[in-house]
């Protein structure tokens, strides 16, 4: 049996989501930013694509910190893959933070406006395929993001596009079709230009063969090679997110216990669709001590 530590993408932030988190990773995090951190947090910083992302990666890092103990995989939706990343041993939590910083501000900077994500549920991937090929066009682009789950997918594109995509999912009996409180179209061929430039930063920057299972939340299988790496983490922002499959992917290989790390606990719900025995939990709202006894007990059953 074996442990996962899932971290959330973007979309799960939340006003003074940093607050509570142990001072010293938050003092690291600002001595390496150069600014207070804890000014990140706010409804109004956090309208900021650059804010939210770098809220996302210091929440992971200072929460698996605190667990104090490895687990046997790390994945992330998105930019949680960066403290994964961090978490693996891959990646120095001070390079991760000036990236993330870069990451989002190029990110914000292509689609100021006008763009987004829009969760379709209720609907298979094939239906909303057939829709998204009715609507995509030059002028009003439009393409599948995440794969969440078998009745669960994320779009991106233009807001006329996603809207009109949304009205002939509810025609078609979606449960729902919501945008998200994400202000770019992530994960689709409309971030190819900043991802590039993105990897120009990555190539300066050193990084380690993960010491724990790195699941790659596009590939959805373990990266081990550093290069591959590389290539996973600068690109992630134009590539399909197959969380379903990723989560799968734990299964299939024996872990029976996934921990979520804030914030938030929608993939916490998003897995317990997939692990038919073992244990589901989010960060938030658990006991830290019932947290560690758990990783503890999936330790020992693999001694």
């Amino acid at each position: 049996m074996s442990s996962l530590l899932v971290f959330p993408g973007q979309g799960a932030q939340q006003p003074g989501m940093l607050q509570r988190l142990p001072r010293e990773t938050l003092i690291e995090a600002s001595d390496v930013l150069g600014k207070d951190v804890l000014l990140l947090d706010s409804t109004e910083a956090l309208q900021s694509t650059r804010a939210v992302q770098l809220c996302l990666l210091i929440a992971g890092v200072a929460a698996a910190r605190q667990l104090s103990m490895t687990p046997d995989y790390v994945t992330g939706l998105s930019i949680g893959a960066y403290p994964a990343a961090v978490v693996a041993g891959a990646l120095s939590f001070s390079d991760a933070l000036q990236l993330v910083s870069l990451r989002g501000e190029l990110m914000q900077r292509a689609y100021p406006q006008g763009y987004g994500m829009t969760a379709i549920i209720g609907l298979d991937l094939t239906t909303v395929e057939g829709l998204l090929a009715q609507v995509h066009n030059a002028d009003s682009p439009v393409y599948l993001a995440n794969i969440n789950a078998d009745n669960q997918v994320v779009i991106a594109g233009s807001d006329g596009a996603m809207k009109a995509v949304a009205e002939l999912a509810r025609s078609r009996g979606a449960g729902l079709a919501k945008r998200l409180a994400v202000s770019v179209p992530s994960h689709c061929p409309l971030l190819e230009a900043p991802a590039q430039t993105l990897a120009e930063a990555f190539a300066k920057v050193s990084l380690q063969t993960p010491k724990i299972g790195y699941l790659s939340g596009s590939r959805a299988r373990p990266v081990t090679r550093i290069e591959a790496l590389r290539d996973d983490l600068a690109f992630n922002m134009c590539r399909v997110v197959d969380w379903r499959g990723t989560v799968q992917s734990a299964y299939e290989r024996g872990v029976r216990l996934q921990i979520e790390l804030p914030p938030g606990a929608v993939l916490t719900g998003l897995a317990r669709r997939v692990f038919e025995q073992g244990t589901v939990i989010a960060f938030d709202g658990a006991r830290l001590d019932t947290l560690q006894a758990l990783l503890r007990e999936e330790g020992s059953r693999q001694s």
